[in-house]
């Protein structure tokens, strides 16, 4: 139940690894620090309402909450007004808003020290022309005008076999080929240097190997990087397993497959926890007696999220149970990891559920903590969880009646099935 890292910030725990590491090498200086507070920008509608202007207006607030970095939708011209089926990627008019409304609304984030986080789409790309066997696998007429060869045989064009998941419907980029890279790093670089993105998101990174994830952000040199592994948990039947390492180490498996230099969104811990709350809170202590998702393994690199565009929203692939959100959001920011909080909550459910989140961030950053505190998990019982992190904070989440033992602690704030204390 002690620290989850070793002092190298490597994993603690790699069971069945298929890859060499890499020699160590030195991760970013936000991943040393280690107090990220990310936050999704927007959900799956927000192409509708002038989004770019909108976001504007909250900049200020988002900024007061402790939060370090954004998360924008696709900020390039996409056959699909939500930004997911890209076409001219040098384009910067979109359904979100214009080119000077987006780097009207970097400006403002720029102003307040909240790092803009790009969307970064390259997994698949929409052609404008038919070319081989009739399929729009051209891209004439726009920047960078590929033709079939830079799409994969797997998808219809001339190009080599994906090097990971297949996504189906659209023609998917062949990242093998080096004219591609070397485009793909041009473009980035142009986001990141000329736009003022300094994050990057990894849309579908399941797609392509993480290799080249890699040569990207060596390429590009984002501030920071999160990719979307999104693996599909293990289920014995309708009911999901305990066990879930080897879901956790297929993404600890990308996260290293990128030079360690990104990290992943923690799809492990959202698939355990929102099962959790349903008076199974057993299931967040593995059998080594750590928190069962990435966080237990390599926490550096765990972006903790609750629901996104995809699982919530209007989508709602994989929803969280609705009136259990505020036991997610105090498990996630009080324990390691990178916390990641999703736009709706935070500003379309009701104030209360914004000010409680606000007050978990806030006591996060009193107490210290950060994406490696040591964590002591205390009870993992049906219907209670307890944890110490950091020896500075203390946390329950249930509807058992628990609370630490000993005069020091002093509760800092409490809502519906929790309750978060600190020395």
């Amino acid at each position: 139940m002690g620290n989850s890292t070793s002092e190298t910030d490597q994993p603690n725990q790699l069971t069945h690894l298929v890859i060499n590491p890499p020699s160590n090498p030195t991760p970013p200086a936000v991943l040393r620090d280690g107090k990220e507070i990310l936050f999704q920008a927007f959900n799956w509608e927000s192409h509708k309402y002038n989004w770019w202007e909108t976001l504007e207006s909250k900049i200020p607030d988002i900024a007061k909450s402790g939060i370090t970095s954004a998360w924008l939708p696709p900020p390039t011209h996409s056959f699909a007004p939500e930004g997911y089926t890209p076409q001219d990627l040098y384009s910067l008019n979109t359904k979100y808003g214009s080119e000077d409304q987006l780097k009207a609304l970097l400006h403002k984030m720029k102003q307040h020290k909240v790092r803009a986080m790009a969307d970064i789409v390259i997994n698949h790309r929409v052609g404008t022309t038919r070319g081989r066997g009739g399929i729009y696998n051209r891209f004439d007429g726009i920047s960078l005008p590929w033709d079939e060869h830079a799409v994969t045989s797997s998808t219809g064009g001339m190009g080599k076999q994906d090097t990971g998941a297949i996504f189906h419907g659209f023609p998917n980029i062949d990242h093998t080929q080096d004219f591609v890279r070397k485009d793909i790093i041009g473009w980035l670089q142009f986001l990141r240097h000329k736009v003022g993105f300094q994050d990057f998101r990894f849309d579908f990174a399941k797609g392509y190997s993480p290799k080249y994830v890699k040569e990207y952000i060596e390429g590009a040199k984002p501030v920071f990087s999160v990719g979307e592994y999104w693996d599909t948990c293990n289920y014995n039947g309708s009911s999901l397993d305990y066990n879930q390492d080897s879901h956790r180490q297929r993404i600890v498996n990308w996260i290293d497959g990128t030079g360690q230099l990104s990290t992943a969104f923690d799809f492990t811990t959202k698939g355990i926890l929102q099962e959790a709350v349903k008076r199974e809170y057993w299931r967040l202590c593995d059998a080594q007696g750590k928190p069962p998702g990435v966080i237990g393994w390599w926490p550096s690199r765990s972006a903790t999220f609750i629901d996104n565009h995809d699982t919530g929203s209007t989508q709602a692939h994989w929803p969280f149970p609705s009136d259990h959100i505020m036991e997610g959001y105090a498990y996630i920011l009080t324990h390691p990891g990178l916390p990641t909080i999703f736009y709706d909550h935070f500003y379309d459910w009701n104030h209360s559920v914004h000010d409680q989140i606000v007050k978990l961030i806030n006591t996060r950053k009193r107490q210290g903590i950060h994406s490696r505190s040591p964590i002591r998990i205390l009870e993992a019982q049906h219907n209670v969880y307890a944890a110490i992190i950091g020896e500075k904070l203390c946390m329950k989440i249930g509807d058992g009646s628990w609370s630490p033992s000993g005069r020091e602690w002093t509760l800092s704030t409490s809502g519906h099935n929790y309750a978060v204390w600190h020395k």
